[in-house]
């Protein structure tokens, strides 16, 4: 009995001899290791749901596709600042994209720079006419559809 009451007292003593700042020291250390204990933990869990769900072969897949073209085979390239040429003959495309939204038509450069198009002053008329027409549209469409 006096064994366990002087191991005790002999913790508490321990303890009470600690400057503040080296309790705080401790302290600190415990939240922390508590934390890393935690934070293991959620990962393991995490690792076995994610084999869990390699293992499902009726998986769907989530977000948009990503084209073929987009991806690229060598990561060599991908960390290469480009050629003069290879700028060039991507600045070089122009594509006309139509909103599908909207209605609105729009000129884009290569990486997806947006172009203004030069045009005569009835066609600009037209062209703000139709856009005003298809803004009204649309936000009519998204107006009942929240209701």
């Amino acid at each position: 009995m006096e064994d366990a009451i002087s191991s005790s007292f002999k913790k508490e003593r321990k303890h009470h001899n600690l400057s503040d700042s080296d309790k705080l020291h401790k302290v600190k250390k415990q939240k922390k290791k508590q934390k890393s204990k935690k934070k293991h933990k959620k990962e393991e869990k995490l690792r076995h749901e994610h084999k869990d769900k390699d293992s499902s072969e009726d998986e769907t897949l989530v977000g948009p596709s990503v084209p073929t073209d987009f991806i690229l085979s060598e990561p060599s390239r991908s960390m290469r600042p480009m050629t003069k040429e290879e700028w060039e003959a991507k600045k070089s495309i122009i594509r006309h994209i139509v909103d599908p939204e909207t209605g609105r038509k729009r000129l884009v450069r290569g990486d997806g720079e947006i172009l203004e198009e030069i045009v005569s002053r009835d066609r600009h008329k037209e062209i703000n006419k139709l856009a005003t027409q298809a803004d009204g549209a649309f936000f009519q469409k998204t107006l009942f559809h929240n209701k």
